[in-house]
């Protein structure tokens, strides 16, 4: 039995990594899947103002809405499946779960970026790819947008101008 978790975030890119999955499952009917979402905690700051249980309500009406997308392809392919929802860092929270399951593998969807916007950016592929234990495969999705493409460069850019305009 191979054992996947897919990490989902609603995401368009994230839905074509439960389409291949879907695809071997329809392959191979010895699949297991799991949906995982990982939601950030609220800060401190913010914690202090909500009480417990109305943060928790929050935390799950926000991961339905991020799972929903998934869970509805599932389904509409009859392709049984467990979904669970986390708190914390991404990256570390996606090892921990597939460690804990004991998934084959993890088959995450992201969006196709210049390496110069992989470098500088918080992926948290990126940070999967190092911390995982067992093998990760890249459903590769949708180009960002130009405006990113443009954006992320100038403000490199600028970052740079303002160091050396604070090294004189």
């Amino acid at each position: 039995m191979m054992k996947i978790l897919i990490p989902v975030d609603g995401s368009d890119n994230s839905l074509k990594a439960v389409r291949h999955a879907i695809q071997r499952f329809l392959g191979n009917g010895a699949t297991e899947i799991h949906l995982l979402h990982v939601r950030a905690p609220l800060t401190q700051h913010a914690a202090r103002f909500i009480s417990r249980r109305n943060r928790a309500a929050w935390h799950r009406d926000e991961a339905d809405k991020a799972l929903e997308p998934s869970r509805a392809l599932l389904q509409q392919h009859g392709v049984p499946f467990a979904a669970h929802v986390e708190l914390g860092e991404r990256a570390a929270t996606i090892d921990r779960v597939a460690q804990r399951l004991r998934v084959n593998q993890i088959v995450m969807g992201t969006a196709r970026k210049n390496s110069l916007t992989r470098l500088i950016e918080d992926s948290v592929t990126s940070k999967v790819l190092a911390l995982a234990r067992v093998p990760v495969e890249v459903v590769v999705g949708d180009s960002v947008s130009k405006l990113e493409r443009m954006v992320v460069p100038a403000g490199i850019g600028a970052a740079v101008v303002f160091l050396l305009a604070a090294a004189d």
